[in-house]
C-alpha cells in the first residue's frame, strides 16, 4: 500500500507532535506561518526570562531530527478545496502554494493576546516581539495582570519572582482563578503568590474598551464592570481568555457556532473523510483539551487507520486541566495532577534529565543542540 500524503495545517505544539508521529509512515507536509515552533506555552517565563523560554519553546524546525522526513513550508493558509483535496497557502514572498492531500490535519490553534498571533512572522519579528514585551515589564514599577486562567497566574508569579521591587497585582472575575483546575491547584499557588507579594483581587471584571482585542500591554487606568474603584499600573497585561480560532481559511460547514473545528471522538471532522483536527482549534470538549493531553498519538494512529481500513481510537478528554502552571523556576518545576496535588521536580533533574531526555528524546524523538531562531 502506498504511503498517504498528509498535510498538517499549523505546526504549533500539537501539529508538530503529530508530524513527528506520522513522519515514518506517511509523506508529511507541514505548513506554518512561523519560522519554527513558537509555542504559546509558559507565558510567564517568556515574559521574564526570554532566553530560558526560547531554549525550549522557540525552536527551528531543522533542530527536530524526526522532521528530517517532513517537508516544512512557511506560508499563510488561505483556503482548502475539499472536493479536489488541495490546501492553498501564500509564502512570505507572495507566491501561491497548492498542496494536495490524502489526509488533512487542522492544527492552526488560536489567537490570544500578544503571545499567540496568527499571520506570517520572520525570525527577526518574533525576536522583536518577545524582547519588546520583556523590556516593557522590566521597566515598569507596577504591573497589573487581568485574568483568571493559567496564563494570568503564570505571568503574575513570574513577574513578581523576577522583579521583586515591582508591585504586582492579579485581578480575576470569580472567587478564585484556575477554575478549570482542581481547587487544590489554586490553594497551593495562592500561597506561593502571597509569599511573592502579589496582590490578589477576586471579583474584579474589567471593562474592555470597544474594539480592543487585548493583544497588547497597555498602561494607565482600568475600570471594573463589577463596581470597584478604578485601578492603574505602569503596565497592564490582559490575559482574559478572549481566544479566536484561526479558522478564517476553512469552509463554515467544518466549524461549530464559535468558529472552532467540529470533531468526532476519533478527531475526524464529521462528514469529511480524511479531515482531522487537534489542539486548541478542535472542539473536542469544553476545555479543548487535546492540545495538552498528547492526543497526537491517537490522531496519528487514526490517520493511518483510516487509510488502511483499520479500527480507529477515541480521544477521551479529562475533566480538569492539569500540568505545570507557572513553568520551570529556579527551584525546579511543579506539575499538578488532575486531582490538584503538586509533584515537584528539582532543578538539576529538570535541566539534565526531564528536558533533554524525557521531553527532547522521548516526546520529540531527538532535538539537535543549536541556537534559537533569530
Amino acid at each position: 500500500m502506498s504511503r498517504p500524503r498528509v498535510v498538517i495545517a499549523g505546526l504549533g505544539d500539537s501539529g508538530l507532535l503529530t508530524a513527528i508521529r506520522l513522519a515514518r509512515s506517511a509523506d508529511v507536509v507541514g505548513i506554518s506561518a512561523k519560522p519554527g515552533l513558537v509555542s504559546g506555552q509558559e507565558l510567564g517565563v517568556r515574559l521574564t526570562r526570554p532566553a530560558d523560554w526560547a531554549r525550549d519553546y522557540w525552536v527551528p524546525f531543522d533542530r527536530y531530527r524526526a522532521l528530517d522526513r517532513v517537508q516544512t513550508l512557511q506560508a499563510e493558509l488561505t483556503g482548502v478545496n475539499l472536493a479536489e483535496r488541495i490546501v492553498r497557502a501564500r509564502r512570505p514572498d507572495g507566491t501561491e502554494v497548492a498542496e494536495p492531500f490524502d489526509a488533512l490535519v487542522v492544527s492552526t490553534g488560536v489567537s490570544n493576546g500578544f503571545w499567540r498571533r496568527a499571520g506570517l512572522q520572520s525570525p527577526a519579528e518574533v525576536r522583536a516581539e518577545i524582547t519588546a514585551a520583556h523590556d516593557r515589564l522590566a521597566q515598569a514599577r507596577s504591573v497589573m495582570v487581568i485574568g483568571g486562567g493559567a496564563a494570568a497566574v503564570s505571568a503574575a508569579a513570574n513577574v513578581a519572582a523576577r522583579w521583586p521591587g515591582t508591585r504586582v497585582d492579579l485581578y480575576f472575575p470569580h472567587e478564585r482563578p484556575l477554575r478549570e483546575h482542581h481547587p487544590r491547584t489554586w490553594e497551593h499557588l495562592q500561597r506561593r503568590l502571597i509569599r511573592l507579594g502579589v496582590g490578589l483581587h477576586p471579583g474584579h471584571r474589567a471593562q474592555v474598551p470597544d474594539g480592543f482585542r487585548c493583544d497588547e500591554i497597555t498602561a494607565g487606568e482600568v475600570q471594573w464592570s463589577t463596581g470597584q474603584p478604578a485601578a492603574r499600573a505602569d503596565a497592564v497585561l490582559w490575559a482574559i481568555g478572549r481566544v479566536r480560532p484561526n479558522t478564517d481559511w476553512l469552509p463554515p460547514d467544518l466549524l461549530d457556532a464559535d468558529g472552532f473545528v467540529a470533531v468526532n471522538p476519533d478527531l475526524r471532522v464529521p462528514g469529511h473523510r480524511g479531515v482531522f483536527a487537534i489542539g486548541d482549534v478542535a472542539a473536542t470538549d469544553p476545555l479543548r483539551s487535546s492540545a495538552r493531553n498528547r492526543a497526537d498519538s491517537i490522531l496519528a494512529h487514526n490517520v493511518l487507520a483510516e487509510a488502511q481500513g483499520r479500527p480507529m481510537r477515541s480521544y477521551r478528554p479529562p475533566r480538569r486541566r492539569w500540568g505545570s502552571v507557572i513553568g520551570i523556576q529556579d527551584d525546579g518545576v511543579e506539575v499538578f495532577a488532575p486531582g490538584g496535588r503538586p509533584f515537584r521536580v528539582p532543578a538539576w533533574p529538570v535541566r539534565h534529565v526531564l528536558m533533554p531526555w524525557i521531553v527532547g528524546r522521548g516526546i520529540y524523538r531527538g532535538v539537535r543542540a543549536n541556537q534559537p531562531l533569530g
